[in-house]
Parts: C-alpha cells; structure tokens; sequence
C-alpha cells in the first residue's frame, strides 16, 4: 500500500519510524514545508542560528541514545551548520541533517538564485559521514531512509541530506521501507582468544574507556572486577564506569598519577578511544608496550599508538566475548588494586588543591544535581581544568562536552540535553566569551524554558587562552573582551538571575537555582571569588623562540 503527501509528511513518517519525537531548527522559505509538518507532527524547538539546531540535535542524541534531527535552510544556512557537523562528525553523534537547496530546475547554473551557494553537497560531504541530495520526489524516501540508516550504523556519525524546494513540495510515494542498521562487525574467536589469555597473563593492567565505550559500561565495569584493572577514560568515556568507582582514576591519563600508572602497567586494554591529542600530552604519553586495542573503526586500530592485538567490532559484544574467553582467577598482582586506588586519591586531592576556592563549587554541582542530569560543558577554564575530571559523571549519556574543541556550543547542546531528559535538572557550564559565540540561544532558552541552570563563569574574556598567552607570549592578544550584563539580559527574557561574588555563597544559590525547575542564569564573578592557585594551560605545543 503506498501514500501521496508532501516532503514534510515524508520527513515526519521517517522521523517517527526512528522513534525522532524532537527537531531542531530554524525556519526558512527553502524548508518551510518540513517545518510545518515538523510542528504540526512532532515538537520543533525554534532555535536563532543553524550551528545551535546541529549542536541540540547532537546533544540530544547523545542523552537519548536514539537519533538527533536538525533542519536548516540552504546556501548560508547550510554553511552555518557546518562547524557544528564537525563536531558531530568528531564525536560520531547519531545526527540526520536536512537542509533545503533552490530549485531543482535551477541547481549548478550560478543564477544569483536567493540561498544558492557553490557546490553544497560537497560542503556536506567534507563535514558529514554521509551526504546526499534528493534527486526527485520519487527518491526522496529512500535518500532519507539511507541517510538515517548511515548515521546510525557503527561507527556513527552525521547524515546530511539536501532537498530542493520544489521536491518538498511535490506529492512523494512512500512504499513501506525499514528501518536499517547493518550488523557490527565481530572479531575472529582467535583474535578474541589471544587477546584473553594476554589479559590473564597481565600482572598490571589498565583500561582505558574512550566514548566507543560509553554503551559497554556493564563490561567495562566486570573486566576491570576481575582483573582488578584502573580505570582511565577519555574525556568522551566518562562515566562508562561511574566515577564513584574505586578503580575508575579517570579522565586523569595525563596528569602525574595517570602517567605513572601507564609507566607501570604491563598491560593496556583500550575501548574506543582515539588517544586525542589534548589527553596524551600530543602524543608524548608513554603507554605500555603490550596493548589490546577494540574498536569498531578499522582505522582506528594502530592509528595514534602501536597495538599487539587490534579487535574490530562494537564495544559491548567484543567484551562480552573476551570475558567469556577469560580464565578463571585472572587478576592482576596484589597490591595493583590499591595502586589504583591510591592513584585515584592522588589525583583528586591534587586537582583540588590546584582549583582552590572552585572546589566547592564542584561538589555543590554533584551534591544538587540528579545522577542522570546531563551536565553540558563549554570549552571554558571550569570545564577544561576541573568540569571535565573532578565533577563525577554517574551516566555516561548524562556527559557532554565539545569533543572538537570549538568554543560556544555548549548552551546549544545543554539545550537539547535537557529536552532528552526533561524530568532532571540539566546543566549548562559555560565563559562569559562562549557563551557571547551564540548569545541568541538564551531566547531559545526562555521559549522553550526547560529545567536547565546555565551557570556562567565570568572573566571578561577568554580565559584559556589568556592563560596560554600569559603563560608562553609574555602579551595579551583578543583575549581581552567586552562582556555584557547578564542580569540585564535574563530580565529582558524574564528569567530569574542570581550572582556569585563569594564561593562559600555558592551552594546555596546554586540549590536556589536548581529547586526553581526552569531556565535560571546564574553567574560567577572570576574576578571576585579570585583565580584558581594553579591557572589552567591547555596542553598545546607551543615552539619555544631562539
């Protein structure tokens, strides 16, 4: 049996089949007939600017565990959805992108048409997975269901899809499609079998948890048991194991602690992680010679440090085989488990001696929030020295954070993080000089008014890379920034605002915020509660002069 009805009839019922009740976006005349029958069908949040509506539907897939949807509109549109793809692209989020094109009739002539731009899909192409233009009315279903199907299907990441304007209007027929996950690659029994009897001959193993792992974490979580394995994880792996764990030392790989342990271990057992940059020192992080690497991108394995044995497939089955593969009575060495341990203390107190005053503030954070509330963090010095270790992530869903690296995303994702978990307070850290990259969100904010505290740090500027300068450059350059009054601006969006001069102030008006149950802006006065007694320098490479 088949159905006449236009392109936003035909996004909704693809939509629907993928379990998508939420889209992201922002209205145009070259996609004005998806969002109607978005808005009609399904909840469309209305959000200012096309690289929000990516980060939301990005955001909002990784706490729902299903698929993000965004919409823009093309040309310009399209353009300002692309940094926010990269983003997606680099934290292989589950997003289906569409975004408008002009006419078809008029496609690759460079008429000056409103919204054309040159080659757009090529664009697509360079920041998505997947990307692909309707052809015609008759194909659009199976563009849209294709494109669902890729950025759902291991390893994950963004679709685009673009869709001229006169084919969203067009009658479209839709015979019954399914919906389409291609089966995860499985490794070899052999390979699994050796990869087994070199865990149980490890004297000192560790486990390093990257976002790959974030949907294993029953596994993780066992073999770590039975070998008596520390714990590190990426920034993206936080919360596989919940970092009230005794042998999960963290996102702390790096630091003192984490490189001693990797000195001593005989032992690496990796789950999908990509050994990025900031969190191997550049790649000057000693990791042990023997190193079982799982992951379900070929090109992973090997890339970044050489591996013994590399095992293809996703997370959760390849440590459910390796587990039943395991001998019995594999465990590490006595005392390994308490080196563990000692080295989770160790890199705690430390931390917490770096941050100072700010270390209250981070308890009060985890006293005050739900163990499912996502917590949303901006590239900013609270997320980058103590947000991304020290505050417990309990939910590996519940963790959020740029994993590109760009600035100013964070309000957009906090904003679809607390549309996935409505029933939770959300969190939002974010700089003042982030927060100003898509100000206009705050308006989303106070429309759609989710139980969400945005808690801004305010240092009137961008004070990472101010440390960086002070710290290597001996001058100060753009970093220096005019900041605008954010009390001023949450009243003008009736939102209820509170400021933090004091840090032993903290808790009780961060308490205040969260009872409240809607948007609440609360700011942080840097320059009152005083830096922290280490400043933060992001582990970037500086060359020396000379």
């Amino acid at each position: 049996m088949s159905e006449r009805f236009n392109g936003g009839d035909l996004l909704v019922r693809v939509l629907r089949a993928h379990g998508v009740d939420t889209v992201f976006g922002v209205v145009s005349v070259h996609n004005l007939p998806l969002v109607e029958a978005v808005e009609r069908d399904l909840r469309f949040v209305a959000v200012r600017h096309e690289a929000a509506a990516v980060n939301a539907a990005d955001a909002h897939a990784r706490v729902s565990g299903g698929l993000g949807c965004a919409l823009t509109s093309t040309g310009t549109g399209a353009g300002n959805a692309a940094g926010s793809l990269i983003e997606a692209l680099s934290a292989g989020s589950r997003v289906l992108h569409v975004t408008g094109n002009i006419d078809s009739a008029f496609l690759g002539q460079g008429r000056g048409v409103i919204h054309e731009t040159k080659d757009q899909l090529g664009m697509l192409a360079a920041v998505s997975k997947h990307a692909a233009a309707v052809p015609s009315a008759a194909a659009a279903a199976e563009v849209l269901y294709e494109a669902a199907a890729a950025a759902l299907a291991l390893p994950q990441g963004p679709a685009s899809v673009e869709w001229p304007i006169d084919l969203q209007y067009a009658a479209q027929r839709l015979d019954s499609l399914p919906v389409v996950r291609g089966p995860a690659p499985v490794p070899a029994p052999e390979g699994v079998a050796e990869a087994a009897r070199e865990a149980a001959a490890a004297r000192r193993p560790v486990i390093w948890a990257g976002g790959g792992a974030r949907t294993a974490g029953r596994q993780v979580r066992e073999l770590a048991e039975r070998l008596g394995a520390p714990v590190l994880t990426s920034n993206a792996g936080r919360g596989t194991v919940p970092e009230d764990h005794d042998l999960v030392v963290g996102n702390f790989a790096a630091q003192p602690a984490g490189q001693a342990l990797l000195a001593e271990a005989d032992l690496l057992i990796s789950v999908g992680t990509h050994f990025r940059s900031n969190e191997t020192r550049h790649y000057h992080l000693a990791l042990p010679e023997r190193h079982v690497q799982i992951d379900v991108d070929p090109a992973a394995l090997g890339r970044a440090y050489p591996i013994t044995h590399g095992l293809r497939g996703e997370a959760s089955r390849v440590l459910d085989d390796l587990l039943a593969a395991l001998p019995a009575g594999a465990a590490a060495e006595e005392g390994w488990r308490a080196r563990a341990v000692a080295a989770r203390r160790e890199t705690r107190e430390r931390l917490r001696a770096d941050i100072g005053p700010y270390a209250g503030i981070c308890d009060a954070l985890r006293e005050h929030l739900d163990p499912a509330s996502p917590i949303a963090r901006d590239v900013t010095i609270p997320s980058s020295q103590w947000g991304n270790r020290l505050l417990p992530i309990l939910d590996p869903a519940a963790n959020v954070f740029p994993l590109g690296g760009g600035i100013g995303q964070g309000l957009a994702m906090g904003i679809g993080a607390a549309a996935a978990r409505p029933d939770v307070p959300a969190l939002v850290i974010a700089g003042d000089g982030g927060l100003a990259v898509h100000l206009g969100e705050l308006a989303t904010l106070a429309q759609e008014r989710p139980w969400l505290v945005l808690l801004v740090f305010n240092d009137g500027g961008y004070g990472v890379l101010r440390n960086m300068q002070d710290a290597h450059m001996g001058r100060r350059s753009g970093v220096d920034l005019f900041t605008p009054d954010f009390g001023a601006l949450a009243r003008s969006m009736a939102m209820p605002y509170a400021l933090v001069q004091d840090a032993e102030a903290f808790d009780e008006a961060f308490a205040k915020a969260v009872a409240a149950r809607e948007p609440y802006v609360l700011e942080v006065d840097v320059t009152s509660v005083g830096p922290t007694p280490v400043p933060f320098v992001p582990p970037v490479p500086i060359p020396e002069e000379g």
